[in-house]
């Protein structure tokens, strides 16, 4: 390969286990964020510090408690969320804009945190407001007008996951459906909401995964941001 014909590769750290993408908030925006699950604490500590040398922030997801008194340790000035099961360090990005998170029961609430924290990390102002399915929807309507000042909205449900769809017939704010693994039965661990949400009829909703908060978080940020 002559110079001409030279790729250039953005910088990243291999350490082996993983390839550590050192140029993502160049590229994105924001740093890389670190999911927990399945890591070893040691892998999460190092992988967290890496970060952490060439950013001012770090955000981490699916921490458990373990973890996250481990990383407190690491980082003394970081804050670990327990209903979020996130863990952030650094100042974060200027909060702008407003993104309403809702929730359609209190069961949602671990995932509805994730995506409110994860909003916050990367500079979104936050309204949460939660308990507000549809089983009693005159407690939707209560915050009409707090809600229509969001730019964006985050809507998490489990069970019939039809919440979402109620939103986006009453407000013209884009939507980002989160199906949780809430439920009985028949609700197959999230699946019954997901397909609801993915056949809503109301126009201006968009579905991430279940129990996805954090990818919820991000896109609703990015959006609120633009």
């Amino acid at each position: 390969m002559n110079k001409k014909d030279k790729v250039y590769i953005d910088p990243f750290e291999d350490i082996g286990y993983a390839k550590v993408d050192l140029h993502r908030a160049k590229r994105k925006g924001f740093p890389e964020v670190v999911f927990c699950q399945g890591k070893t604490k040691k892998q999460v500590l190092t992988i967290a510090a890496k970060i952490c040398k060439a950013n001012e922030t770090v955000l981490l997801t699916r921490v458990t408690p373990d973890v996250g008194r481990a990383l407190k340790r690491k980082f003394p000035k970081g804050k670990y969320h327990p209903d979020a099961k996130i863990f952030h360090t650094g100042k974060g990005l200027p909060k702008v804009g407003l993104i309403s998170v809702l929730s359609g029961g209190t069961a949602d609430i671990p995932v509805a945190e994730e995506a409110a924290v994860t909003a916050e990390v990367m500079g979104s102002r936050v309204e949460r407001i939660y308990d507000v399915g549809v089983a009693g929807v005159h407690r939707l309507l209560a915050f009409r007008e707090r809600i229509e000042k969001s730019r964006v909205m985050i809507v998490v449900a489990g069970m019939d996951g039809v919440l979402p769809s109620v939103a986006g017939g009453l407000f013209s704010r884009p939507i980002i459906a989160v199906p949780t693994s809430i439920g009985y039965g028949l609700s197959l661990q999230g699946i019954t909401p997901l397909l609801t949400m993915l056949n809503s009829c109301a126009p201006g909703v968009a579905v991430v995964n279940i129990d996805n908060g954090f990818g919820a978080g991000y896109i609703a940020s990015t959006i609120n941001r633009l």
